[in-house]
């Protein structure tokens, strides 16, 4: 059954309304083999030019992917932050595939809320396709923009990018780039240089093998099966879901890993005994700290708010 759901720009015309129509629908998708899937729609009849009656293109969504950049929740006090005017207010963001990345310019103030900030960087972001900073070539990606969300939380800015998909790594992802912008200090100000990205988790394979043969503690070497994908340096664990042992790898030749031992290097990295074919080695790599699902979408009324969000976004309520 069809929603019709009424829309306002309060702040510009707040007498003109607008109606967004959300439906569940079948489709055929192409490259799904005929498969019919349940999608949800969202149409308008209102145009995002009145002059020239420019119509809005209609959404079809059938995933909850959208990509995120979160900061760390380190910096601030008290979940207020400090933004000086030229020295830490401006930061690079980076929408998807673009080709480049934007400066945004944040309101300067001693003591500013988080979700002020929120607020500001969301309406900021959203007016970058419209700015003189605009490229033409990243047209493709102006809704990313435009729809994007900003949300401070748990002491945490999250970014979410403006478009749903299916892939959080590659060219056709939905994903949030943030970076330093010349010698401004906002980037770290406000934690991004610590923060993780769904990219970041989207493309990080965590690898595991068997152990080949046995080991015994302290012995300064240890033979795994091939495919563990790790090098010199990199932190591991071994188990055999009683003992575990973490460990970090001197060297990786072949399936051969040298690992520190008392006679050289003051203490057994490993202190249990391993059996061959029963235990296995793993390769750490960084993850997010709040182990939550990668789908920022994560309730279907989400979801149904960002496919109205998109199609209001576009509208023109002048009249």
């Amino acid at each position: 059954m069809a929603t019709n759901v009424t829309v306002y720009d309060l702040d510009n015309y707040p007498d003109n309304s607008k109606t967004v129509t959300t439906d569940l629908k079948v489709l055929t998708p192409v490259g799904y083999e005929g498969d019919e899937q349940w999608v949800l729609s969202f149409i308008t009849s209102g145009y995002s030019n009145n002059t020239d009656r420019t119509a809005i293109q209609d959404i079809y969504i059938r995933e909850t992917k959208a990509g995120w950049y979160k900061s760390s929740g380190f910096t601030g006090t008290n979940g207020k932050f400090t933004l000086v005017s030229g020295t830490s207010n401006q930061l690079y963001v980076k929408m998807d595939a673009s080709t480049y990345s934007y400066k945004i310019e944040l309101d300067a103030g001693i003591n500013i809320t988080g979700e002020t900030i929120a607020t500001d960087m969301q309406a900021k972001i959203r007016a970058i396709p419209d700015s003189t900073s605009w490229n033409t070539v990243d047209d493709g990606y102006a809704l990313s923009y435009v729809n994007a969300l900003v949300q401070y939380t748990g002491g945490k800015f999250w970014i979410v990018s403006g478009s749903i998909g299916k892939y959080y790594t590659g060219t056709s992802r939905t994903s949030v780039d943030v970076s330093k912008y010349s010698s401004n200090t906002c980037f770290e100000t406000l934690g991004f240089d610590l923060g993780v990205s769904s990219e970041d988790v989207g493309s990080t394979s965590i690898t595991e093998v068997l152990l080949a043969s046995n080991y015994t503690a302290g012995a300064g070497t240890l033979s795994i099966n091939s495919g563990l994908d790790a090098a010199s340096g990199d932190c591991l664990v071994i188990t055999d879901g009683i003992n575990t042992d973490y460990f970090q790898a001197i060297t990786i030749s072949g399936t051969t890993i040298t690992v520190p031992v008392s006679g050289t290097n003051g203490f057994d990295s490993i202190v249990n005994s391993y059996i061959a074919g029963v235990s296995k080695v793993q390769v750490l790599r960084i993850q997010d700290p709040d182990q939550e699902p990668k789908a920022f979408h994560s309730t279907i009324d989400s979801v149904a708010r960002f496919g109205i969000s998109s199609i209001s976004n576009q509208l023109d309520f002048s009249s």
